[in-house]
């Protein structure tokens, strides 16, 4: 692959692993979440044109 490729590539997960992280801290402030709880999170990324659907699950717990 192309470095201009991998540049684009390494710009986009930066940019969702980022906002994710904040969108779900905010959300956990916002829910008084606790230690010990646990949340149940999906991510759906879809990339038009290429006909991709990729699913992620996971647990995030809360924190005090």
């Amino acid at each position: 692959m192309s470095d201009e490729f991998n540049m684009s590539m390494r710009k986009f997960l930066k940019q969702v692993g980022v906002t994710s992280q904040q969108a779900i801290e905010e959300g956990l402030r916002e829910k008084g979440a606790t230690a010990g709880q646990e949340f149940q999170a999906k991510v759906v990324l879809t990339v038009e044109g290429l006909d991709i659907e990729h699913v992620v699950t996971g647990t995030i717990k809360g924190q005090n």
